[in-house]
């Protein structure tokens, strides 16, 4: 197998089926929005239940593995920026088998994690509109998603960038908020709050270290997502310098976007009331004097939950397309339109979230939970694969590659053993607490049908030559 500096196949720096439409401030963006998801807004309560105020020292832990993992991948998409992204990596630096578990993996990762998106969405929508259905606005979800990732990438990176806008300009509003009401007394006749409620009620760590620990799980599930950036690698105008760009910032975004706006919110009331009342966002502008808060918070959860589901497309179709293109996957889905766009390999994923909506109709109060959990075990094998990945990739590079690499992980191999290291911890906590456990049943059981299904079927990767995939109209 390749080491060192594998040949790309169809898709390349230089040119391919793919077409490098998505610039630096659609790829930055998309950074910034992979960051924030539904449960930011409304399931950081159930953390800092778990933690109290030291839920912050969750997600910077949390967010350092993360910084890591992306590193590790950064270091190889810069190196050889290709669609498939860690699915190509694991197969040329671990083998066929764990980028083929890998690729699929991710596939299905997405696929129940749209699920869950049009499902937040067709609920948010309902507090509008709640003699709708829930099916019919996770279709319609759906359908709009769909529609905008089959157009042409460049419409994706419109849609993601303006989707990203919405949630940083209301979480940048509500630390400003926030800041004011603590600092100066916005809100609350002008007398400054202060933060004491950081250790007011049972001290600063009031569940101790188990608190910590316990939440770590979610911590985890709400980052699901930041490694997207690495697919836009084969798709991007100029990725030596986009990709390191939009990693390099990941860390100093959680702190901002996670742990100002957990700050924020947790100096302002006791971590005991948080969820008591509703999302502590609505609780925090409506302080503000803002009373049509949670209005403006509901629109921007529901476009949080879109933008999730437009990623989550956008990854499905070219982790497909790579499959296929490596010969993992049947080879229509390697077949692209005049646009460059994987539409084959888009509509098969589109169909299969079908499902999703299925679901909406028959079991409508069960199927968030259901899938957040195995999603949850998706993610960290990816993560997982990505290390492996990195330290396999290093290995084989000769002194001389080593020294001319653009973009390098800090300190290996001793962050990318931490990063391993943390992310079995988690899973070792995930097995722990039953509420999770079931991860641990679904996630290992699809991998061994994943595993079945490549030695029966004898699912070798085939190198294909530049331009051998014909556009489809």
């Amino acid at each position: 197998m390749p080491v060192g500096n594998p040949q790309p196949y169809g898709d390349t720096a230089s040119g391919g089926p793919l077409k490098r439409e998505l610039g630096e401030r659609h790829i930055r963006l998309m950074a910034l929005g992979a960051c924030i998801g539904v449960g930011l807004f409304l399931g950081s309560a159930k953390a800092i239940e778990m933690a109290g105020p030291a839920i912050m020292l969750s997600y910077i832990l949390g967010g350092l593995a993360i910084l890591v993992i992306m590193r590790a991948l950064g270091e190889m998409a810069v190196h050889n920026p290709v669609a498939g992204s860690f699915s190509r990596y694991a197969q040329d630096y671990l083998g066929p088998l764990a980028g083929f578990l890998t690729g699929w993996n991710y596939w299905f990762l997405w696929l129940v994690t749209c699920v869950a998106e049009i499902t937040a969405v067709a609920v948010y929508m309902g507090i509008w509109f709640p003699d709708v259905p829930r099916w019919i606005w996770a279709l319609a979800a759906l359908i709009s998603m769909g529609s905008i990732n089959l157009i042409a990438v460049k419409a994706f990176g419109e849609f993601e960038f303006w989707f990203a806008l919405i949630k940083i300009v209301t979480i940048i509003a509500m630390v400003i908020g926030g800041v004011g009401i603590i600092a100066f007394g916005f809100g609350n006749d002008g007398v400054a709050l202060g933060i004491s409620n950081l250790w007011a009620h049972g001290g600063f760590m009031p569940n101790g270290v188990t608190g910590v620990l316990m939440s770590l799980q979610m911590v985890m599930f709400a980052y699901l997502g930041v490694e997207m950036i690495g697919l836009t690698a084969g798709e991007a105008k100029n990725p030596q310098k986009t990709i390191p760009d939009a990693i390099g910032s990941v860390f100093w975004r959680i702190l901002l976007f996670y742990v100002g706006a957990l700050f924020v919110i947790l100096s302002i009331y006791p971590w005991n009331e948080i969820g008591t009342q509703g999302s502590p966002f609505v609780m925090t502008f409506e302080r503000l004097g803002i009373k049509t808060a949670a209005g403006i918070i509901n629109f921007v959860v529901i476009t949080a939950a879109l933008s999730s589901c437009n990623g989550g497309i956008f990854s499905t179709g070219r982790m497909l397309y790579s499959l296929a293109q490596n010969g993992q996957a049947p080879a229509g889905f390697a077949k692209t339109s005049n646009n460059g766009v994987p539409r084959r390999a888009l509509l098969l994923s589109i169909a299969v979230l079908l499902l999703g909506v299925v679901l909406n109709y028959l079991v409508p109060e069960k199927v968030f939970v259901w899938v957040t959990s195995i999603a949850t075990f998706g993610a960290i094998w990816t993560w997982v694969m990505i290390l492996l990945a990195q330290l396999k990739f290093r290995k084989g590079l000769s002194a001389s590659e080593r020294a001319g690499l653009k973009y390098k992980m800090w300190l290996y191999p001793v962050s990318s053993y931490f990063a391993l290291a943390f992310l079995v911890l988690v899973v070792g906590l995930m097995a722990y607490f039953p509420d999770t456990r079931v991860a641990l049943y679904v996630g290992p059981a699809f991998l061994v049908l994943l595993t079945v299904l490549f030695y029966v079927f004898k699912l070798q990767p085939t190198q294909v030559s530049q331009g051998s995939v014909r556009s489809v109209s």
